[in-house]
């Protein structure tokens, strides 16, 4: 047996043991996923601990490997998580929450609000990063659930569906704007291209989002959970409903509820224009830093709308808030785990060689190899930037202009949201989706329909496209 098809044994069994582990069994997903990252390295070769070679060289050991993936995602998300739903706490007690919900159900109209959500999601996701979007955005949705009566978990997928697109289609943001950086295409085509090209997944994915809304029926409770029951047309409330128990609240102005959400949005857009200006100012890059931009946020919502309020419940609400985001970590970083130890074993390299050998049309070559990448490693940008450096020796070779072969790594990378993607727990955490089932119905279902818009696209514009 080769090194490479062991590498990919290793994968397919300890994906297969996780799933039954969490649809059979009473282990913890995130057992589950820890146990998974060792099957997956100790078949794939790894050794149990780092080895130092003659040469001085080391070869990163599964337990390093698992410890590296579990702190270095939680380094960028973990933090980012307890602000956000800090922040979160304070905009539903205070009626923040509600107020913009009903505020932007009366901009938008009434049963537009998934197109709404989704073009926002689409938009914001150029200069932020989509956890933190998914974050910063969830008192929204949870808001706009429980005045329209509508379920959580079609609102929340439809701004997931515009945060992923963009986040993987539309340079500035890391992945593209690596993919067309290493194939020789021009960033400016690359983000008109991307843009159209995300348009068509984007309305898809949003009546796949409508349908899945009715399908699980989810609204967030008072107490800061979640109720799930049957789908009855008559839950949907009338806008006449919604103005007369809006009528009936003392909510905090519009301006002071939504700057907690604004600021931040602010400083990060403003430290990513300057960043793609090629200008560095420091005090800039400090205040939009994700980090740095939620305290602010926070720290606003806190003064601005409960000033008044005692301190003990002030902090009352904070700590409830927070109490739930201890498995959403632990979950999110197994994921992180699961994704280095497929990376470190070299599951990706040898996905890619397979993929090389494949008779498939020209165009999706770059797809396919960044789908299974992202299978394979969990994040989006490092499948573009894996798929793009292995489709860069095909340029020449293939009859696929390289700002095709650009976009291809890029749909290719939407494909699979799954259980060693980060975004994919912060998600299913933020949204109170437990079941395996409704997860692979959500996220996974969700990307796996958007890739299968985007070959559609891909086949037709590498007809005109050369």
């Amino acid at each position: 047996m080769s090194e490479s098809t062991r590498m990919l044994i290793g994968l397919i069994v300890g994906i297969a043991v996780m799933v039954v582990l969490v649809s059979k069994t009473k282990v913890h997903t995130f057992i589950a996923l820890m146990i998974a990252s060792g099957i997956t390295g100790i078949i794939g070769g790894m050794p149990f601990v780092n080895v130092t070679q003659e040469d001085g060289t080391t070869i990163t050991g599964l337990v390093t490997a698992i410890q590296d993936g579990f702190g270095n995602t939680l380094k960028s998300t973990g933090i980012i998580i307890g602000l956000g739903v800090m922040m979160g706490g304070i905009l539903e007690k205070s009626g923040a929450a509600e107020k913009m919900a009903y505020s932007f159900i009366k901009a938008v109209g009434k049963k537009k609000e998934e197109w709404a959500l989704a073009i926002t999601g689409w938009f914001i996701a150029i200069p932020v990063f989509a956890d933190s979007a998914i974050v910063i955005f969830a008192p929204l949705c949870k808001a706009i659930s429980k005045v329209t009566g509508k379920s959580l978990i079609g609102l929340a997928l439809a701004m997931a569906a515009g945060l992923q697109l963009t986040h993987c289609l539309v340079p500035p943001t890391p992945g593209p704007t690596t993919a067309a950086s290493m194939l020789g295409a021009d960033v400016g085509q690359m983000i008109i291209c991307g843009s159209l090209v995300s348009i068509p997944m984007l309305i898809v994915a949003v009546f796949y989002c409508q349908s899945i809304g009715k399908k699980i029926y989810q609204i967030p409770t008072d107490d800061g959970g979640f109720e799930r029951k049957e789908f009855k047309q008559e839950y949907i409330k009338s806008m006449e409903e919604l103005d007369r128990m809006i009528g009936q609240k003392k909510l905090p102005g519009l301006g002071v509820s939504i700057a907690p959400i604004i600021v931040p949005l602010i400083l990060i857009l403003a430290n990513t224009i300057v960043g793609m200006m090629g200008q560095s100012i420091s005090i800039l890059a400090f205040l939009g830093s994700p980090i740095v931009a939620l305290s602010i946020g926070t720290l606003i919502a806190i003064y601005g709308l409960m000033a008044k309020d005692p301190t003990k419940e002030v902090l009352h609400v904070m700590d409830d808030a927070i109490k739930s985001t201890g498995i959403i970590m632990l979950i999110t970083g197994a994921g992180g785990s699961l994704g280095n130890v497929i990376k470190v074993s070299g599951v990706g390299d040898a996905l890619g060689e397979v993929v090389m050998k494949m008779p498939l049309p020209a165009i999706l070559l770059p797809f396919i190899i960044a789908a299974l990448m992202r299978i394979a490693l969990g994040s989006a940008t490092v499948a573009i930037t894996t798929a793009a450096s292995l489709s860069a020796s095909l340029i020449g070779a293939i009859s696929v202009s390289p700002l095709l072969m650009a976009v291809s790594c890029c749909v290719g990378a939407i494909s699979f949201s799954y259980f060693n993607d980060s975004g994919f727990w912060v998600w299913n955490g933020m949204f109170g989706v437990t079941e395996l089932k409704d997860q692979v119905r959500c996220k996974t279902a969700i990307s796996l329909i958007m890739a299968g818009v985007g070959i559609i696209e891909l086949l037709v514009l590498s007809m005109f496209i050369h």
